[in-house]
């Protein structure tokens, strides 16, 4: 695309950095929830998928308030006042995400009460949301359920002046409740004196109590289908929390309940960590954990319905501003939804399961580091298994020829696989290192667990570098050949997780590229000691260079656009918020590059702004996978460049982590990632397009293919499966691998 001189004139004009061009990040990432809860109102899908999409949008935003939204208060608290990119101070910031918050909780309920839950009595799933519905039946073997299974597992707690307010945990639901002493319970009223009324006769006081309710109890009560002459395919469920409302006299015995009602608080879980000043920070990070339960509450969930004496308590005890109440018309904690979208049954409901297929460039009944000697191994999960990267680290664990193995870890799953072969290897006599990210958010307890098994094992378990999290993708194995020592690596987009592979969409890459390998084991080196390579070959490491790294490959496509060359970028990532970068991008699409980019969650860059960002275009894809893979392209000249890697173009990657960004050289796996780049970009069911007063909506489809890039991958995964299958005079179907 040729620019004249005169739009090159204005460009120099132009302050990239003035916050009208920007957007807010904490805004934009309720924007992106926005995007999840409009799947869960999408008529096209199946219920039950909209069920779940509902359930998420719950879970983010939980995570969302217990940080970002806790970090806003605690600058406010600090009296810092610097405004962000789009000229937002923290309480403006604040402000603002209390309307947007409170209108995006009545949407939620909205969607739930009006859309979802007639649609799941419809369909043979009936959730009885209030006690009172209860037939008599149902009553008498709620109440007996109660008996039985519940009671003895609550514990209720009086408040008065021999008993504080207690702890309310983290995320927990509650009920609350104001009652008072009868005639009969003085010595239980601690012998309180009577308040009188106005004609002297005695008054009991109204005291506070509170019931947890219990996490270790499932929170879908089911009741029998036999009950009422139901139909045995008609399920009936009812809210735990309600058994216990009902119940709840049966709590306080010579009390008379006045009211009763659920809540349930968020609170910082941020956690603030010196890592100069900690000898061990294993140590410090598990005291940080438990003081995760005293964070100031920044959220109080409450029945719509509530009883003005009982939230003024709740206020009052809580330290709670008015505009953090919010109050619900519906069931507090829609996070349950996983458990009515994963039932049983339903098919017709949901989205047929997928099943990951043996990846395109793999053969099953060869060794892997055999395949990987052949060519470089592309691997794009969950499309394609991730059972080669769980094989890759087993099979060194095993093998004779193996001398070490050495892998970073970031979140992995609970019965982990990879794991196992790690601690297999230590006690086959392999030397094993593993970085384990203590810092990872939410998975701290998890991966100190882990940390812990694998030092007993025998491996050398580090934390990373003070100050950094290590939020790098990379494992490489050391064996002895006969033409001498040889490294594998692997380096992904994603974490290794074998549970989160099968509906996370990520990258990875097998390969024994020396250049590669050498880069590798200068990575490990950092990481465990203070050696830094002088100069590296392939890979491209934050916070070392890698920003430049970006900066330059974007400048360079400006400059072909400014000499009249065709010029075109591609940005497929997670969250966009860095403003460098932005500006950066602003001043290529100021020059003429075509820039198309491709962001799941949070984008502060505008589009469609005069002279600044008309050449760009964001999509975002919601769909059935979490996209979560790293993808950059740059034409440079028709000779085109390709890399992916762990960062995402925001401050926090580029700037405060480890992480690592590698190019894709082999011409097949770059024609692969090419087309899947397209594809996703075609997208005309799962994308949503931003526009520039900021909202996302539907791409217009009139005259256009329709395309979903997630289903048309799986296709295309499970046709090649297919091909491989069929043989042709003993040969299976594998491509064929050019020399780099």
């Amino acid at each position: 695309m040729k620019v004249s001189s005169k739009t090159k004139t204005k460009a120099k004009e132009i302050d990239f950095r003035a916050p009208e061009y920007y957007f807010n990040r904490e805004l934009s990432w309720m924007k992106f929830d926005e995007r999840v809860l409009s799947e869960a109102r999408d008529k096209t899908l199946p219920l039950l998928e909209r069920v779940k999409m509902l359930g998420i949008t719950a879970s983010n935003l939980d995570e969302f308030f217990m940080v970002r939204v806790a970090s806003l208060k605690d600058m406010v608290h600090a009296g810092y006042k610097r405004r962000d990119i789009a000229g937002l101070t923290p309480g403006e910031q604040l402000h603002e995400l209390s309307i947007v918050t409170h209108d995006f909780a009545n949407m939620q309920y909205s969607t739930w009460g009006r859309s979802l839950l007639p649609l799941l009595k419809e369909n043979g799933i009936r959730i009885i949301s209030h006690h009172e519905e209860l037939s008599d039946e149902e009553g008498e073997y709620i109440d007996r359920y109660f008996e039985e299974q519940i009671y003895s597992v609550l514990t209720p707690m009086a408040v008065d002046s021999s008993r504080p307010f207690p702890l309310v945990r983290n995320k927990t639901l509650n009920i609350g409740a104001i009652v008072t002493p009868l005639k009969s319970a003085n010595l239980l009223n601690n012998g309180q004196e009577k308040k009188k009324d106005k004609k002297g006769q005695k008054e009991a006081k109204p005291d506070f109590a509170m019931v947890q309710v219990p996490d270790v109890l499932p929170r879908l009560i089911s009741i029998p289908s036999d009950i009422n002459g139901k139909k045995d395919s008609e399920k009936t469920f009812i809210f735990l929390e309600e058994v216990i409302e009902r119940n709840i006299e049966k709590l306080f015995l010579n009390y008379r309940i006045e009211c009763a009602h659920p809540f349930r608080i968020m609170r910082n879980a941020d956690l603030t960590i010196d890592e100069d000043e900690a000898e061990d920070l294993l140590h410090e990070i598990e005291k940080q954990l438990k003081r995760r339960q005293w964070g100031e509450v920044i959220r109080l969930e409450v029945e719509e319905g509530i009883s003005p004496k009982l939230l003024d308590i709740l206020v009052e005890e809580l330290h709670v501003e008015d505009r953090d109440i919010y109050r619900i018309n519906g069931p507090l904690d829609l996070t349950f939804l996983s458990k009515i979208a994963s039932l049983p049954g339903y098919d017709e409901l949901k989205i047929p399961g997928w099943t990951p297929q043996t990846p395109k460039y793999m053969k099953t009944d060869e060794d892997i580091f055999t395949q990987i000697r052949k060519g470089d191994i592309l691997l794009q999960h969950p499309y394609e298994s991730f059972e080669p990267v769980v094989d890759f680290i087993r099979t060194a664990a095993r093998d004779e020829a193996t001398l070490a193995i050495k892998m970073t870890l970031y979140r992995v799953s609970g019965n982990s696989p990879i794991i196992a072969a790690l601690a297999q290897a230590a006690e086959n006599g392999k030397q094993v290192t593993v970085l384990v990210e203590l810092k990872a958010r939410f998975d701290e307890e998890h991966n100190i667990n882990w940390a812990r098994t694998l030092e007993k094992a025998g491996c050398h378990v580090i934390y990373g570098l003070v100050g950094l999290k290590t939020h790098s993708k990379i494992a490489l194995v050391v064996r002895r050949e006969e033409d001498g020592i040889r490294r594998y690596v692997h380096l992904g987009t994603g974490n290794y997780n074998d549970t989160t592979a099968r509906f996370y969409t990520d990258m990875g890459l097998l390969t024994c590229s020396e250049p590669v390998g050498e880069d590798a084991t200068a990575v490990f080196n950092m990481l465990s000691g203070y050696s830094e390579p002088v100069a590296w070959n392939r890979l491209s490491l934050a916070p070392l260079w890698l920003k430049n790294r970006f900066l330059y490959l974007i400048e360079r496509e400006a400059e072909h656009a400014r000499a009249g060359r065709e010029a075109h970028i591609i940005g497929k990532m997670n969250s966009l918020c860095d403003p460098d970068i932005i500006e950066a991008l602003y001043k290529a699409s100021s020059a003429g590059v075509k820039i198309d980019l491709i962001i799941r969650g949070i984008c502060c860059l505008k589009v469609g702004i005069p002279g600044v960002s008309e050449n760009i275009t964001v999509h975002s894809i919601v769909g059935f996978f979490l996209e979560h893979s790293r993808i950059f392209y740059f034409l440079n000249e028709g000779n085109e460049e390709f890399y992916m890697g762990s960062a995402d173009w925001m401050p926090r990657n580029l700037d405060r982590r480890v992480e690592i960004v590698f190019p894709v050289e082999r011409e097949e796996l770059k024609a692969d990632l090419k087309h899947f780049l397209s594809l996703e970009l075609s997208d005309t069911i799962k994308a949503h397009v931003l526009t520039p007063d900021g909202s996302y909506v539907k791409p217009d489809r009139r005259g256009k293919k329709a395309v979903n890039s997630q289903r048309e991958l799986c296709r295309e995964a499970k046709e090649t499966a297919r091909k491989r299958k069929e043989t042709v005079e003993g040969r299976r179907f594998i491509p064929e691998m050019s020399p780099v």
